[in-house]
Order: C-alpha cells, then sequence, then structure tokens
C-alpha cells in the first residue's frame, strides 16, 4: 500500500471535533483500564505532549523524559528509511481523564478482557493549546519518526489515563526500569541477523561472527573455551575475544584482510585466528585451559595484549603474506621466558614489578602488559637474522 493510500485511510477530525481510533480496552486487575490503538507515528504530537525533567521555582522536580537524545534518533531514523523497517515496540502515553473510550456497539462492556470500540481523544483548540496526553516511553521514536523522509509510518500505542503527575513518572520508572537484554546475549544473536542495525551492533557483527566461528569450529583451538550465555563453562570472556579482534580489525592483520571495497574476507581472518591461537597453546601448554584467576592466558589483559603480539608478527611477516601456525609459533618462542602466566613476577621496568595474578583486566593493565610484549618482542624477534 502506498504512502497515499495509508494516509487516506487513516482517522482524521474533522473541523475542530476530536480525534477518534479504532481501539481495544483492556482491564487489567481490578481498577486498571489501557487502550491499545495504532495511529501514524507523525500523528502522535497533535495529541500528546512529552514532559521533560527540570525544577520549578521552588526546586521541586517536574516532569520526567530525559532531553532527546540526538545520535540515538539519527540512528532510528536512518533505519525507518531503510527499504522494510519494523519498530514493534508500542509507544506508552499517559491521557487526562478527559479522554473517553465508547465501545462498539453490541459489544458487552463488562464481558470480554478486550473490548473494541473508539478511543475519543480531544485535540488542542490551537497551537500552544493543552494537549490531552503525554509521552511515558518512546519519545526517541517518535521524533525520529517526526524527522524521517517517509510519508507516515503507524506505531502501536498502549494508552491509560493517569490521575496524576506522580502516577505517570510510577508509570515512567517502571517500564524503563527493566533489565536490558546481557550483552553476551546479543553478541550471540548478532552473527545471525542480516538486516540493518544501529551502527554501534553493526560494527561488532563482523568480530562476534569470528568469536562465534572460533568458539564452535571443529579443530579450532578456542573450541569451546569462550563464555557465552549458551556456553557458560568457557574460560574466556565473550567482550575481551571481541575486543582483541576488533583491535585487528582497526590496523592490525584482520585490517589488511579486508577486501579493496572494505568487504571482510572472513575465512582468511579465521584462518589467521586460528592458526596464532594454536601457536598459542603450544608455546605455553601449561597455562592455556586454565582458568583466570589460575592463568592470565586466557584473562582478559592476555587476551588483548597478544592480540596486539599477533598483529606485529604478522607485520614483521607482511611480504610472505598471512603468518602460518609455524611462523606464529616461531616468534611467540622468544617471548617464553619473560612471561609470567602463572607464577612469578612480571618485570615491567626498573622498580616495576607485578606479581603474576596482579595483572587485571583493566584498560591500563592492558596497556602495560601490551606495551612490554611489544619491547620484548622488538628486542627478541624483530630484528633476529632469517
Amino acid at each position: 500500500m502506498s504512502p497515499a493510500s495509508r494516509r487516506a485511510d487513516r482517522p482524521t477530525p474533522t473541523g475542530p471535533g476530536p480525534l477518534r481510533l479504532p481501539a481495544l480496552r483492556i482491564r487489567q486487575g481490578r481498577d486498571r483500564v489501557l487502550y491499545a490503538f495504532a495511529v501514524d507515528g507523525k500523528r502522535v504530537d497533535e495529541f500528546a505532549a512529552v514532559s521533560r525533567i527540570g525544577r520549578d521555582e521552588g526546586r521541586r522536580v517536574v516532569g520526567y523524559q530525559r532531553p532527546e537524545v540526538v545520535s540515538h534518533i539519527a540512528e532510528i531514523r536512518a533505519y525507518l528509511e531503510s527499504d522494510d523497517p519494523m519498530l514493534p515496540n508500542a509507544v506508552i502515553v499517559a491521557f487526562d481523564p478527559a479522554v473517553r473510550f465508547e465501545p462498539r456497539k453490541g459489544s458487552t462492556a463488562d464481558g470480554p478482557t478486550a473490548t473494541p470500540g473508539e478511543l475519543v481523544i480531544p485535540l488542542p483548540a490551537g497551537p500552544g493549546g493543552r494537549k490531552p496526553g503525554w509521552v511515558v516511553d518512546g519519545q526517541q521514536r517518535l521524533a525520529a519518526i517526526r524527522e524521517a523522509a517517509v510519508g507516515d509510518f503507524p506505531v502501536w500505542v498502549v494508552g491509560f489515563v493517569a490521575g496524576s503527575d506522580a502516577e505517570q513518572r510510577e508509570q515512567f520508572i517502571l517500564v524503563n526500569n527493566t533489565k536490558p537484554l546481557p550483552k553476551g546475549l546479543v553478541y550471540e544473536l548478532l552473527p545471525a541477523t542480516g538486516g540493518r542495525l544501529p551502527t554501534a551492533l553493526d560494527r561488532r557483527r563482523l568480530p562476534t561472527a569470528l568469536l562465534d566461528r572460533l568458539n564452535l569450529d571443529h579443530g579450532s583451538p578456542l573450541k569451546g573455551k569462550v563464555k557465552t550465555p549458551t556456553m557458560p563453562d568457557g574460560l574466556i570472556k565473550d567482550n575481551s575475544l571481541i575486543r582483541m579482534i576488533e583491535n585487528s580489525l582497526s590496523d592490525g592483520v584482520l585490517y589488511r584482510l579486508r577486501g579493496d571495497d572494505g568487504a571482510a574476507a572472513s575465512g582468511p581472518m579465521l584462518g589467521v585466528l586460528k592458526a596464532f591461537w594454536a601457536a598459542v597453546a603450544a608455546v605455553f601448554p601449561d597455562a592455556w585451559g586454565r582458568k583466570p584467576r589460575e592463568s592470565r592466558l586466557l584473562h582478559g589483559a592476555g587476551v588483548i595484549a597478544l592480540g596486539f603480539v599477533m598483529d606485529a608478527i604478522a607485520d614483521r611477516a607482511r611480504e610472505a603474506g598471512p603468518p602460518t601456525e609455524a611462523r606464529f609459533r616461531a616468534d611467540l618462542e622468544p617471548l617464553k621466558p619473560v612471561c609470567r602466566w602463572t607464577e612469578g613476577h612480571w618485570e615491567f621496568g626498573p622498580g616495576h614489578l607485578r606479581k603474576w595474578n596482579e595483572v587485571q583486566n583493566t584498560p591500563k593493565d592492558i596497556q602495560v602488559l601490551a606495551n612490554y610484549l611489544l619491547v620484548q618482542y622488538k628486542q627478541r624477534v624483530w630484528n633476529r637474522a632469517e
């Protein structure tokens, strides 16, 4: 159906009269009533305002909505302007008692759980007039719909009548206090998605796909060793390996394996990653396969720091192409005497001794460990005769 024909089908007010929308009245518990209806998202602004949080002259809190997040709105707008967008989540609106519901003729008013009828929403008399509704959840989506270059975009709205500002705030807190999806679960789902995603998630689609293969492929040195929601017995935190892969995709060997058009050569990338971690397992067998509290090798700091070593080895061998497992092993072997994955002290510099298990998964410690390994690699390997 074209945008023009959809606009022709939607309910429109005549003159100064109210907006009448087909709706369902839903009873919850003893006294709660909800109204569910569809409306063009570009029209919600006609009857519902956004109550911005602030303080009045008496320093009392008024409103509840945060300011619009421009970057988030831009992401949603770009998605809405893509080929096949969908926003299934309902916008939630609190109405004042001026809104009324008229059951369809013949419907039993108090019988069924959901009663069909019409929601009658009075509209402001003119610009600046009081609107009968306030957006409790969905302000960013509505702002994106309002700005999007689309004819219209119907949304699902769930409304309720609120007797006071306090009740609106209560519902706002309850709606926005739900526990977000665990990041690990999102990462596991990403490789199986094919549609458009927000930029931050889209950038992680390739790293999570590589992680998925490393964790599942037969013959992978990391098979079953990455801890995810569906594989809770793994040793390496999924985010640590993702960060290691992302660093290399940014300016390391995985970056160089991208095609000239920017397309990812995932097969060669996966080959390099498997070869490197197989070499790590062979060079450090006593530290391999142990829990992070027993070994810093598969600890977040060790995984990310070793990723920089992988890129350095690949850079040294650039003319010969992506390093093989044998090449990785040959370049890692000289580092073995200075690594303290399971015991002893790291000698990071004069007066800077750190017990092996004092290295933590923090940006500062990761940088210290990575710099140390790279300096040792340069001294012991980089300039050696072939």
